[in-house]
């Protein structure tokens, strides 16, 4: 496909970001949908707290790693050899879940789980950028992305909870959450095509450009920039927020505040429906306003929101509406300081290098270590005590953010004018 508007095959455009959009979403979906289910788990099969934290961050750990192992990989065997297996693997580890019958069973089906979504998370991010035209590219990315948080935290508990009133178990939710992964590959295999670049005939150019673009910039080189560092430190801070959130909100709420099932699962969706919308929303506002003043800002508001959601009582419609607009805040910082920012603070032959190691850092620290640390806090001093950890986190982010240089175009070029105006004078 050409660039040019004329030969740009829009229609496979679109068709290609529908399905990856879908695909991301059933990683989160599959992910997630252990959580609103777990006060109901944890009376079966004899679970406490900690053992929550590990189920969490077991899978964290091996996303994280084989994040940046299989992102590389797919350059060279292709998307489709990727994406298709991982996501028929990871919805069939998915109704597997449900047949757990302990800890043990949970931790290994969960680890290799992390392994498959972790593999299909990087690759589908790449397939969309070559599938979209440049000029829709940036909307495309973040519309792909948002759907992990729309489907894994914001439909999730919803249906997690609805289920338990119409199947005999908390087993077969696993197994209904399954089935549209099998119909996704489907269509996956039938439509998704793979870039020019895997082509046999361009192999070997494509291999000799990348082995030069090595030569020139090592691996280590990223992190000469001030802002990979900042956003590095900054991402683990975020992510540990949102995680700890993500996976001790529904036993925070029917344990200690005492919601019903019902309650909780509406009050957990708004992490997903926060998240979902705040992708959207802040990214496009940096355009405009620059990268540093939106994500110092949006930060600091998500810091008040927090606070005022571990001062709120059992009231459900106010925790969804604290609970949404932390998670508006939160994602939409996270979506800029693990894409939008690293990849303007490095130069183009780093950015897939400087991106894979953020992320994969990020989610083995806030999605690995940082579940299992707030599962041991619950256990030893009270599941209320975990908002503190997520809180903790948010501030570090903050503090990072304040010493980010700005990457906008739109201030970058104003900055530029302005030394050329003066050295002109």
């Amino acid at each position: 496909m050409e660039n040019n508007a004329k030969t740009w095959d829009t229609s496979y455009e679109w068709k290609a970001v529908l399905l990856l959009a879908l695909g991301f979403g059933l990683v989160g979906l599959d992910r997630w949908i252990i959580t609103p289910l777990f006060p109901v788990m944890m009376k079966d099969l004899n679970l406490n707290y900690q053992h929550l934290g590990n189920i969490i961050a077991v899978l964290g750990l091996s996303w994280g790693v084989f994040s940046i192992i299989v992102g590389g990989l797919s350059d060279k065997i292709g998307r489709r050899k990727v994406l298709i297996p991982s996501i028929i693997l990871f919805s069939s580890l998915c109704g597997l879940t449900g047949l757990a019958g302990g800890l043990v069973s949970l931790l290994i089906i969960r680890s290799v789980m992390g392994i498959t979504e972790g593999s299909f998370g990087p690759a589908s991010v790449a397939a969309t950028a070559e599938a979209s035209k440049p000029s829709r590219r940036g909307f495309n990315m973040g519309l792909q992305q948002s759907t992990f948080a729309l489907f894994g935290l914001g439909f999730g508990p919803i249906i997690a909870t609805q289920l338990l009133n119409v199947v005999p178990s908390w087993h077969w939710v696993f197994v209904i959450v399954a089935i549209p992964g099998f119909i996704l590959a489907f269509f996956m295999h039938r439509i998704i095509k793979e870039p020019k670049h895997i082509q046999e005939k361009k192999e070997q150019q494509v291999n000799h450009s990348m082995k030069d673009n090595q030569q020139k910039h090592r691996w280590i080189e990223i992190f000469r920039y001030r802002n990979i560092i900042l956003c590095l430190i900054g991402l683990c801070g975020i992510m540990t927020c949102i995680f700890v959130l993500s996976a001790m909100i529904p036993n925070y709420l029917t344990d200690y505040l005492k919601l019903s099932i019902t309650q909780m699962g509406f009050v957990t969706s708004a992490i997903g429906f926060g998240a979902f919308f705040g992708q959207l929303i802040i990214p496009a506002l940096s355009d405009r306003f620059g990268r540093k003043t939106v994500t110092v800002i949006a930060l600091m508001i998500g810091i008040a929101f927090i606070l005022l959601f571990m001062n709120t009582g059992a009231s459900p419609f106010a925790l969804f509406v604290l609970l949404f607009l932390v998670a508006f805040f939160c994602n939409g910082c996270l979506c800029m300081m693990a894409g939008t920012i690293t990849i303007e603070s490095v130069p183009a032959a780093l950015i897939s290098s400087a991106a894979g190691t953020i992320i994969g850092v990020g989610e083995i620290f806030g999605g690995g270590v940082a579940p299992s640390l707030a599962g041991s806090i619950a256990q030893h001093y009270g599941i209320e005590t975990t908002l503190y950890l997520a809180l903790i986190g948010l501030v570090v982010c903050t503090l990072c953010s304040l010493f980010l240089k700005e990457t906008a175009p739109i201030r970058t070029q104003k900055l530029a004018t302005s030394d050329q105006e003066l050295q002109a004078l």
